[in-house]
Formats: C-alpha cells, sequence, structure tokens
C-alpha cells in the first residue's frame, strides 16, 4: 500500500558526531478475494443451510442428517483452512469463524433431535403442561406466525392402526345384539316388545363412544405435543437464521 520514509539523528554519549538514518516502513495488505470467494462465501452458503433443517417435516427422516451433512462439509473447509495458514498461537478470524458456525450447527442438530423426540410422542405421553401451553401454543405460536399446525403432519401408519381398532372395537359388540337375538328367540321373547335388548344395545353403543372418546382424546394429545414441536422448529429456525446473519456481517465488517 505504501512505503513510508522517517529520517531519524541520534546522537550517542560516545561520539559528537550525529548519526542519521533513514527508516522505510513497508504497508502490506493481504488479497482477501482468494479467501473470499474459495473459503468464506462457501462457508456462509453453507451454515445458512443449517437453519433450514428446522424447517423440515419431522415425518420426512431427513432433519438429522441435513445437519449432520452440513457439519462434515464445514469440518472440510476447515481443513482446507487449517493447511493454508501457518501455525500459530493466535487463531485468524477465517478460523474463528468457522469455528463459531460449526458450534451453531452442532447447537441445531442436538435441538433437532430434540424437538423430534418432542413430535414423536406417542398417545402414552402426558398431557402438554399448562405453561408449555399457554408460552408456546399460544404467545410463540402467534410470535412464529404458526396458525394451522399438526393437520398436514400426521402420521400416516396411526390413521389405519386406529381405524382397524374402530373396527375391532363396532365389530365386536355388534355381535352381541344378534346373540342375544337369538338366545330371546330361544327364551320366547319377542325382540321388539323386550327392554333387556334395548338395554344392552345401549351399552354397546356406549362402549363404541367410549372407544371413540379414547381414541379422539389420544389424537389430540399427539397432535398437541406435534405442535409444540412444530412452533420451535419454526421458533428457533428465526433464530439461527438471524445469528448466521450477525455472524457473517460481523465476520466480513473486521475482515474490511
Amino acid at each position: 500500500l505504501g512505503m513510508p520514509a522517517t529520517r531519524n539523528v541520534i546522537t550517542y554519549g560516545c561520539c559528537s558526531e550525529p548519526y542519521p538514518d533513514v527508516t522505510y516502513t513497508l504497508l502490506l495488505r493481504r488479497r482477501a478475494s482468494f479467501y473470499i470467494f474459495n473459503l468464506l462465501l462457501p462457508c456462509i452458503m453453507v451454515s445458512f443451510l443449517a437453519p433450514l433443517g428446522f424447517y423440515l417435516p419431522a415425518d420426512s427422516g431427513e432433519k438429522g442428517s441435513l445437519g449432520v451433512t452440513v457439519l462434515l462439509a464445514l469440518t472440510v473447509f476447515q481443513l482446507l483452512v487449517a493447511e493454508s495458514m501457518p501455525p500459530s498461537e493466535s487463531v485468524p478470524l477465517i478460523g474463528k469463524y468457522y469455528i463459531a458456525t460449526m458450534t451453531m450447527i452442532t447447537a441445531s442438530t442436538a435441538l433437532t433431535i430434540f424437538i423430534m423426540n418432542v413430535h414423536h410422542c406417542g398417545p402414552g405421553a402426558r398431557p402438554v403442561p399448562p405453561w408449555a401451553r399457554r408460552l408456546i401454543l399460544h404467545h410463540m405460536a402467534r410470535l412464529c406466525c404458526v396458525y394451522e399446525v399438526g393437520e398436514s403432519c400426521k402420521s400416516p401408519q396411526r390413521a389405519p392402526g386406529g381405524h382397524r381398532a374402530g373396527v375391532g372395537d363396532a365389530g365386536g359388540p355388534a355381535e352381541s345384539p344378534g346373540e342375544g337375538q337369538v338366545g330371546s328367540e330361544a327364551r320366547g321373547c319377542p325382540w321388539d316388545h323386550c327392554l333387556c335388548h334395548h338395554d344392552a344395545l345401549l351399552r354397546n353403543v356406549g362402549y363404541i363412544a367410549g372407544c371413540f372418546r379414547r381414541h379422539r382424546a389420544n389424537q389430540r394429545r399427539t397432535g398437541e405435543w406435534k405442535k409444540v414441536a412444530k412452533v420451535m422448529d419454526r421458533f428457533f429456525m428465526w433464530v439461527f437464521f438471524l445469528m448466521v446473519f450477525l455472524m457473517s456481517v460481523l465476520v466480513l465488517g473486521n475482515a474490511a
């Protein structure tokens, strides 16, 4: 960038003559375009893929693999940086950026695993706590603009099982009136004028209604946990997008 010169005149105690000297200062700056286009920009683009792992549906099975793939890609770039930089005690700015990005992606992968565990809470799980329902399902859902949650993310494997259970429950009690009819005909009791058969029919209908109510309660509990998982996914997606953007702007500003 430049080479300014400074003339110095020094008088030593041993001699009366002054000793002049000229000091030249070389101002150097690294050409950063190679590192920006080959190491920094690919890292920024790859790091922006990490928050998109929260946007993937939990039933797709690709949430964890996306985070691990991004982490491996950043590890490869980190190895390239380590090979091109001289070994020293001080860590360069691009090395700090890679370490911070890898730490953030590791945290996002761990949070993804936790959210998938919440999403796959089955019917045997306990209900959503009141504080989580108030904080996550009401306030955070409005903040992240999540309104219709759970309808498109239901597991297709649970509906056939529930349908078979309903058919089996409905089919089991449906045979009892026929058996009662045969028994009543054997005893000589008319089917249309006997109140005991109406009581049996009411008990069978109540049993079927109870089965459907329990099935709907289990579906409602599962849907609430899925809603909690989706709201947390959307919230962490925006948080990590903001973190990646701020880190990139900070690094580019310090490099400039």
